[in-house]
This record gives structure tokens, sequence and C-alpha cells, in this order.
């Protein structure tokens, strides 16, 4: 397989209006992740030379998400081949007649497409005698209007039609056309440079190409790819359905990891998420962006996990919520209705129930009993609470930062705690307790009297 310059222009300058949103469509996330960043991705595993991104005007959102690579503006929308237009300025070494170099053009809105797809169009294109022009098809079960792929005998691709164009006989034809294309960098530039745009939208059409290149005698290719694979997305029904496939593609893939998924269907992943093995996720877990979670570690049911680093062994949930700057260590637990943030708990720390831990760090062994609260802000600032080693703390406590709990220290429940202890001594933070004998049965009574007067 010779080597060869490759370029790839992603296409992301589509309004998107079907969305009805002001977020720029290729900016809505999957998985966590905006689908312009899935596309990125996929073309990155070809280790490229160059990638640019045509964005439309005003679009200084998605430059961002394209960075570091190169972006040029289409500030009239004029179709997929005026955008391919824009690129060539960015493409000095892959467009002239001497250039060793291929082009690929895809699109910011199609985030399915496997890097294997990708590496297959590239594999045929650099083979010996390789085609000047290959492009992206599919076999849909309902080909609709999707535009047809038109081969001759030797399977030569002899055009793209599209639906209202097509003659009975060409709609019969089940191999449909994605619009993702590689070709030999010149080549693409100059059957570019041949589109026009007298046609009833006033459009320069890519796959127009394909009739030039037939036309010239050029060997025209098409790599098959699956229908799931090369669906773009067009609207928020479209973006549901690409992420209950990105979702199963996840799922899959930690399953294959080591990690038992007891109901896959309602375990929703991150593509960043990072597993050990023998890990055990329940039903209804929720893993955000930047989450690792090692070996033997048990999520329980219904709980949320995002910028969390989840230790060997450890135990969350059930109704856990653990929030970014979160770590975990070897054998610790977070049981029910426990919100951390920002919170380091040392190894076999526990926290069971009801508590909240935020900016804290607690050290190994230690107990937080329920209903527990580190109060870290005071409406200008965060401060932290440091739990000490094989520290206790009773149920019902309040630590109010900046606080230091010593090692082995024991917290009297119901204690709120405005100054630090130290280690192995005894807090206990408590109102007198005044019993007065009596008194409740002549409360009762008085009350009694009142209301039976108001009723007189």
């Amino acid at each position: 397989m010779t080597k060869r310059k490759l370029a790839v222009i992603v296409l992301a300058a589509g309004q998107g209006t079907r969305m009805k949103s002001d977020l720029p469509k290729v900016l809505h996330c999957l998985a966590e992740k905006p689908m312009l960043s899935h596309v990125l991705d996929g073309v990155e595993t070809l280790s490229p030379d160059r990638i640019v991104v045509v964005v439309g005007p005003d679009a200084q959102a998605v430059e961002k998400a394209a960075a570091p690579h190169k972006t040029v503006v289409q500030a009239d929308r004029l179709g997929t081949g005026h955008a391919v237009k824009q690129a060539f300025v960015a493409l000095d070494g892959f467009c002239g007649p001497d250039d060793q170099a291929d082009i690929m053009v895809i699109f910011g809105d199609t985030p399915l497409i496997q890097p294997e797809t990708y590496q297959a169009m590239l594999t045929q294109r650099c083979s010996e005698n390789g085609p000047k022009l290959i492009g992206l098809a599919f076999r849909p079960k309902e080909p609709g209007r999707y535009g047809r792929v038109k081969q001759d005998s030797s399977g030569r691709v002899m055009g793209i039609i599209e639906h209202a164009d097509a003659t009975d006989e060409e709609r019969a034809i089940d191999l449909c056309n994605a619009g993702i294309l590689l070709g030999e960098g010149p080549t693409v530039h100059r059957l570019i440079n041949q589109l026009d745009n007298n046609n009833a939208q006033g459009e320069y059409y890519l796959p127009v190409i394909f009739d030039f290149a037939y036309a010239e005698g050029l060997d025209t290719r098409a790599v098959e790819a699956g229908e799931e694979e090369v669906m773009g997305v067009n609207s928020r029904q479209e973006l549901a359905v690409a992420e209950r496939i990105l979702q199963q593609r996840l799922r899959a893939k930690a399953m294959a990891q080591g990690v038992t998924l007891m109901d896959p269907d309602t375990t929703w992943l991150s593509t960043d998420t990072q597993f050990g093995r023998d890990i055990i996720i329940e039903p209804s877990v929720f893993i955000g962006p930047k989450v690792s979670i090692a070996d033997n570690s048990h999520i329980k049911a219904f709980s949320h996990l995002e910028g969390a680093i989840i230790g060997e062994g450890a135990a969350i949930g059930p109704y856990a919520r653990l929030r970014p700057g979160t770590v975990i260590g070897k054998g610790g637990k977070v049981g029910n209705f426990v919100e951390t943030k920002n919170a380091v708990l040392g190894e076999s720390a526990k926290v069971n129930h009801l508590s909240y831990i935020g900016d804290a760090e607690v050290g190994a062994k230690a107990n937080i009993g329920a209903g527990t609260i580190t109060c870290n802000y005071d409406g200008f600032n965060k401060w932290k609470t440091s739990i000490g080693e094989g520290a206790f703390i009773g149920s019902n406590t309040a630590l109010v930062a900046p606080v230091d709990i010593g090692a082995g220290a024991i917290v009297g429940a119901g204690s709120t705690v405005t100054k630090s202890v130290s280690d192995d001594a005894m807090a206990v933070v408590r109102g007198r307790l005044i019993d007065k004998a009596g008194a409740g049965a002549s409360f009762r009574a008085s009350r009694k009297k009142i209301k039976e007067e108001k009723k007189g």
C-alpha cells in the first residue's frame, strides 16, 4: 500500500434548523460529547496530515470545538460542493497537479461512522492502482428518498442519482449514497471546480463529481457501510436514535472488558468512561464524563456519577451522587442519598447514609454518620474540611469549614463543629438538656382548655 498524504475536510456549516435550537447542530451531544468531536475522533485514527473544518458565519463555538484543527468559513451556504471549495484555501500541498495526496470529505453530523470504515476506504484508495474516487454507500431497509448509487457491470460508480430525478428503474437500486467520499487530491480539486449551481436550489452538489469522473473514464468505486453507521442527525428525534445506538456500543464494549451490567438498557455511559474488571453495575445508573472505576467495584442502582475516580473494591449507592473532583479510595463506601463533590475519601472510608461531603479530605477508615454535612460555602468562598484517619463523625453533625478533625477523633451526634478537633479527642457540641417534670402534661392541659374556650 502506497503511503500518501491525507487531508480531511469536515463539513460543519449546516444551520440545523430542524433541531429547533440556538446551539449549532454539530455541538449537540451524544454520550456527553459533541457530535463534531465524535467525528473528529473517528478520522484522527487515520493520522491525517491535515484536518480542515468548514463552519458557518459567527460559529465561534464550533471553531472552539474543532480546535486545534484549522477552520474556514462558508459565508454563503450554497451546498456541499461549495463548502468543500472553501476548504481548498487551507489545503496547499494537497490540491496541486503534482501533489501526492488524497482528500476525504466527511460530515460533522454523522457521528456514528466507525474508524474501520474510514480505514477501509483509505486502504482501497492506497492499494496498487487504487480508484481515483471512492464513495461511501449503504443499503437501507427503506431506500425512500436517498440518492441512488448507479454502477456499471464492473462495479464502477457511474453517478449519484437523486431520488427526484431517478427513473423507476433507478429507484429500484438499493445501494444509496452516504455522502462521504475519498479521492486523489488534485482530481477532487479539479472536479469540484467544474461544478455549477444551475439547478432549482441554486446549490453546488458534491455527488455530481462522480458523474464527471466516470465520464472521464476514471476508476470510481463504492465502499459499503451499515445503515445505522451512516445515519445523519438532523432533528431531536434522530439525535435520540443516535444516542441509543451509541449507548448500545458503549455497553457492549464495557461488558467485553469484564463489566457486569445487570440491566444494560438502563445503564448510561460516556465515551471516556474507564473500567477495570469484575465491576458490577446495577440498573438505572448514569455515568457522566471523566469517570474511572477500578476492579471489583460495585455501583448500585439509581446512582449518578461524573468526574469521579472510584478505587478498587469500592461500593457506591444506591441513590448516590458523585460530582466532579470525587476520589473514592480502595474499599471505600458511599451509600444511599449521599452526595460528594471535590472530596477525597481514603482507603476503606465510609459515608453510608444521607450526607453531603464537599471540598473535603477524609482519611482512611474514617466513618461519617448519617445526616453529616460539610458546610463548605459561606456565600462568598469555598472552604475545606479535613477528617483524619480512623475518625468517627456522629449522625446529624455539621462541620463548618475551614475545620480539621484529627485522626482517631470522635465527634458526638448532633454537633455543630466550628473549631478544629485534635487527634484522638472527643468533641460534643450540644445545648444543655432541661427536663421539667410534669411540664408536658401541664402544657397539653393548658392548650386543651384554650381550645375548649374557643369552641364555647
